[in-house]
């Protein structure tokens, strides 16, 4: 078989002799070539189109994946939540029922010490009110019901823990002159703010109050509730005119914001003496005293002395 290859610029005619073996070799390897050749451009055309397709699914799947791990770990911190909520439930119920108990056994000590009726109510929490000490109980978010009820117990324990203090020291020493003992008001008025947790009065932030406001008009006598000694009459940052005296037992009254101090450091007083005028100097929002007590050192609940009348601890 030949083949003849005419030029169009009519030069002399060009034979293939597809019979000569070396000929035919090099027009199927050209052949072979071309093939090749085509079918690696279709290959490369076919993967330029494949491969943003494929690496989207590829990222696609592992989207999924993650997501299908975050999903397993969320349902692992609520697992993980929800029984540390269910065990402060049960510790929560715990702590009220031992709250129960305590108001009982603090009744029956009231019966037992023959105290008077009234004089020590645990069944519900004394008033609280103060000098201002920024308080960070917010930083813990827990469900709105159960901080409820958290707070509140919190609250209760805070008032069996001042009347008991009252009471223990009551019901151990009953030989203690009486006249040494913090008892009743120390001016007529009304208890305005109570001892405890409460809105600052001037920034509205939790605040902690550490004794009771009684309000009265600007210049009615303060008095003293027990006998001692004045061991400070000035000025007080916060306070305002400052008068504390040391009844001795342990025991210490301070009388704040007053308008004037009628009494000086080293004097010694007796129930009932004049020491003060009511006021509303230092950090006061008007005419007031600030009534504190503290026993060994630490500042309590005056309620319960404030309630309390002169005599009945001193019976048999």
């Amino acid at each position: 078989m030949q083949i003849i290859l005419v030029s169009r610029d009519r030069k002399a005619p060009t034979r293939l002799d597809l019979t000569c073996p070396r000929l035919r070799g090099k027009a199927i390897g050209a052949a072979v070539a071309v093939v090749l050749a085509l079918a690696g451009i279709g290959a490369g055309v076919a993967l330029a189109l494949a491969s943003p397709q494929r690496r989207a699914m590829n990222e696609l799947d592992a989207l999924h994946r993650q997501v299908a791990s975050q999903n397993a770990q969320l349902a692992t911190v609520r697992q993980d939540a929800q029984r540390d909520l269910d065990a402060l439930a049960v510790k929560l119920g715990q702590l009220q029922a031992q709250s129960t108990r305590i108001n009982a056994l603090g009744e029956r000590l009231t019966e037992v010490g023959k105290l008077g009726d009234g004089e020590f109510n645990f069944d519900e929490a004394p008033p609280m009110g103060g000098p201002e000490v920024t308080s960070n109980d917010n930083a813990y978010n827990l469900p709105a019901t159960l901080d409820a009820s958290i707070s509140q117990l919190s609250a209760t324990f805070d008032s069996q823990q001042s009347q008991l203090q009252a009471l223990e020291r009551l019901l151990l020493d009953r030989n203690i002159d009486s006249s040494l003992k913090p008892t009743g008001m120390p001016v007529d008025g009304y208890i305005s703010s109570y001892f405890g947790g409460r809105p600052d009065p001037f920034s509205g932030h939790a605040a902690r109050h550490t004794g009771l406001d009684i309000a009265a008009p600007l210049g009615t006598s303060v008095h003293a509730v027990a006998e001692g000694m004045v061991t400070f009459a000035g000025v007080r940052s916060g306070y305002g005119d400052v008068v504390e005296i040391d009844h001795g037992n342990g025991y210490m009254t301070r009388y704040a914001h007053n308008s004037a101090i009628l009494v000086h450091a080293g004097q010694h007083v007796h129930v009932g003496d004049t020491i003060s005028r009511a006021g509303s100097t230092g950090r006061s929002t008007g005419s007031h005293v600030h009534f504190e007590v503290w026993l060994n050192g630490r500042v309590v609940n005056p309620l319960a002395y404030v309630k309390s009348v002169r005599g009945a601890t001193a019976g048999t």
